[in-house]
């Protein structure tokens, strides 16, 4: 998991909590949810124990690690969402601990049915891509299939 500082996705801890008014950053997803995980089976992997970790944690805490595996894992999708489209529109390359631009692969893969709640989401987000250029090609393939979709 990425590192914690006084700046959370590149913005100021002042101006995150302006983000989304909306959302209590300083509550966790399973509070938010309302949705309390058991604990994970004694065997479970780390990706899975991470996972439930990281519902516990306030989301304003999050990095954009943490925000890339959750949101890769489907987990937290109507809050995290937002979240990382805030951190796209400043940065559409940010990049967790895998690869610049991995926070927006974990984005726009998500199943287009992940828009349909929110479409104003989906709209932005074709606009942050649609004037990206000079990506690695599998980056380029993701947009290009996001793209394509009908969100």
């Amino acid at each position: 998991m990425g590192t914690r500082s006084e700046t959370v996705f590149g913005i100021s801890a002042r101006d995150n909590r302006r983000v989304n008014r909306s959302v209590n950053r300083d509550r966790s997803l399973e509070e938010l949810e309302r949705d309390c995980w058991p604990a994970p089976s004694v065997g479970a992997s780390r990706l899975v124990a991470t996972a439930h970790a990281l519902r516990r944690q306030p989301i304003g805490e999050l990095t954009v690690e943490d925000m890339r595996l959750l949101i890769r894992q489907n987990v937290g999708l109507p809050t995290l969402l937002p979240m990382a489209l805030e951190i796209l529109r400043a940065n559409p390359l940010a990049e967790g601990d895998m690869y610049a631009g991995d926070l927006l692969s974990a984005v726009i893969t998500r199943d287009p049915s992940a828009w349909t709640e929110s479409p104003e989401l989906g709209q932005e987000l074709r606009g942050i891509v649609a004037e990206l250029d000079g990506l690695p090609p599998a980056l380029q393939q993701d947009i290009e299939r996001f793209l394509s979709s009908r969100c």
